[in-house]
């Protein structure tokens, strides 16, 4: 395959029967698209990449990363191996349903002007997942949210930045950012960015890859025509869509790591722009939030 009109890339972690399960549901409805896909190992432990090599011999292409390298660095390991011009970044947690990969390659490459685009990416319950339809974590954006004031105002543009509350979610329309689970991307506008930051390791790579995009000129789209089910949290097990058991070990680091996250981009791109004191209320929030939220889980096994 020297061509493809879509190259498509699953990071997985010990998550085998979700990658099964995810391949199956590409397969099914992949039709006679041209695709690649690419599966990639953070060094499980599960067997995952000796099943997919038995289910799917010459179909798919392997990595395997002899450490785990998080989402970034993980993601990052395809690059060379990419041979088409539109990249789909899609979670192994995830299921496609109909034709909604065909239906945002054709979107995306309708407008020369679009940079990515995702689907309606929609929870087993049928909500949606609201880290598909969001903006910029900015600080305002980000107190109003933690606050309760979006949820007070949810069609308000000023106290419902970040959930983006405030737009149809039954039309498209360009967003500010997207979701790591679905993203489909033009390479050309990746490689502008160099892919994946790996300052992040677990969590906020997403919100730092849309920002870069955005800083380049490029549109972001959300596509609600079509969708997926997305059973998140399944890595971290900090959400009831969870479709695996996570240990409580496995959920206070997911909790370090979204939090670290959120200081890494408050300080990329936010941090010069603030007082002294201002700055430290804001870092020291964010320290309170990663307790508050181990404080929790404690509590609750």
């Amino acid at each position: 395959m020297s061509e493809p009109e879509l190259s498509i890339v699953i990071l997985n972690y010990n998550v085998k029967e979700l990658l099964l399960n995810c391949l199956e549901s590409i397969y099914e409805n992949k039709g006679n698209s041209s695709w690649q896909v690419i599966v990639v190992d953070n060094a499980s432990e599960d067997g995952s990449v000796e099943k997919v090599e038995e289910i799917y011999r010459n179909k798919i292409e392997i990595i395997r990363n002899k450490s785990n390298l998080g989402f970034a660095g993980g993601n990052n390991s395809a690059i060379s191996l990419i041979k088409a011009p539109v990249v789909l970044f899609l979670n192994p947690d995830t299921i496609i349903v109909g034709d909604v990969v065909q239906k945002c390659l054709e979107k995306l490459n309708s407008d020369p002007d679009l940079g990515a685009i995702t689907c309606r990416v929609e929870l087993p319950d049928g909500s949606l997942d609201y880290s598909c339809h969001r903006g910029f974590p900015t600080p305002w954006n980000s107190f109003a949210y933690f606050s309760g004031l979006a949820k007070l105002f949810p069609k308000s543009s000023f106290f419902a930045g970040y959930s983006a509350s405030y737009l149809d979610i039954h039309r498209a329309h360009e967003i500010d950012c997207l979701t790591g689970a679905f993203l489909m991307v033009r390479r050309i506008a990746a490689e502008q960015i160099g892919f994946w930051d790996k300052d992040y390791f677990w969590n906020g790579e997403d919100i730092e890859f849309c920002f870069s995009l955005k800083e380049k000129g490029w549109k972001i789209y959300f596509y609600p025509g079509v969708k997926i089910i997305h059973y998140k949290g399944s890595s971290s097990g900090l959400w009831s869509s969870a479709a695996a058991k996570v240990d409580k070990e496995k959920k206070l680091k997911a909790i370090t790591h979204g939090t670290s996250a959120m200081k890494i981009f408050y300080m990329k791109h936010f941090y010069k722009e603030y007082p002294p004191l201002v700055r430290d209320l804001i870092l020291g929030g964010i320290k309170l939030l990663e307790h508050y939220r181990k404080a929790k889980i404690w509590i609750s096994q």
